[in-house]
């Protein structure tokens, strides 16, 4: 599943791409990040404080699967790599496929960008592009990191005078199955994804996992809203006439925001001096 690290990794990937500069590479990414709690933990036994009192906004992204302070329009909207493939099982990696001791080394994914308001805390969404074709962690994290960022067409591309506003979330997909029917998926559980032909025309869209709950859907408001997306325009009341083919596929997605990247990048350039 996602982790804190491969969040710091995306923010560094596209800090490095704003700034022009050589980014860590995940392995020091992850190394580090690990030497920075043993750090945080060592200086609070030091003063006597707790490690969770001087970091709670780390402890809080890797407490839960959703953030409760996002709002419902962070992944209610996602765009997919041009190159994703027809909605299909055959060329997924599923959960099985890796040692659940280190983790996955390469997944399906997504990489969200949100704004966050200074004021409210909300989260509005800046950009969402993932694939659904397994990628070396490596490779795809800074690949849609980046692209998430500057190439989704629904936004102009963030500009670098933009990261301190900006929160990221990665959702490593897992376990593809192919539904039985439009409501062979479980509320909270399982994303989706469709596709489907009408009048003559190929249709296809998703929704991360969260997506549903967030927005308070049922399971037919889910899949007519899905089907919107998508592009389909005929009668809400005629949906179920329209064949779906549904792949369901779960995630849990995990979050950072600018402020706790940015601790833990004074922390690994203070290391460097």
């Amino acid at each position: 599943m996602a982790t804190t690290a491969h969040c710091l990794f995306c923010f560094e990937a596209l800090a490095a791409n704003l700034e022009k500069r050589e980014p860590m590479s995940l392995a020091e990414v992850q190394k580090s990040w690990s030497e920075y709690n043993r750090s945080v933990e060592a200086d609070a036994t030091a003063d006597g404080s707790k490690p969770s009192k001087r970091l709670p906004a780390l402890r809080r992204v890797t407490e839960s699967s959703s953030s409760s302070g996002t709002s419902s329009a962070s992944n209610s909207t996602l765009s997919l790599s041009p190159d994703t493939p027809a909605t299909s099982t055959s060329s997924i990696l599923t959960a099985a496929d890796e040692d659940e001791d280190s983790g996955p080394t390469e997944s399906p994914l997504f990489v969200t960008w949100n704004t966050v308001s200074q004021h409210s805390g909300e989260h509005a969404l800046r950009g969402c592009i993932g694939t659904f074709e397994a990628q070396p962690l490596e490779e795809g994290l800074s690949s849609y990191a980046v692209i998430s960022a500057l190439q989704d067409t629904r936004f102009n591309p963030v500009r670098a005078a933009e990261l301190p506003s900006l929160a990221v979330a990665v959702t490593l997909l897992t376990d593809f199955e192919d539904a039985a029917d439009a409501a062979d998926w479980e509320l909270g559980v399982h994303g989706l994804r469709i596709s489907f032909r009408y009048n003559g025309r190929r249709y296809g869209a998703t929704y991360l996992p969260d997506v549903a709950v967030e927005q308070g859907w049922t399971k037919e408001e889910t899949l007519v809203s899905l089907m919107r997306k998508a592009g389909w325009m005929g009668r809400k009341d005629r949906w179920e006439e329209v064949e779906l083919n549904v792949v369901r596929y779960q995630g849990r997605k995990v979050g950072l925001e600018y402020a706790e990247f940015k601790q833990w990048r004074d922390w690994v350039d203070g290391t460097e001096e």
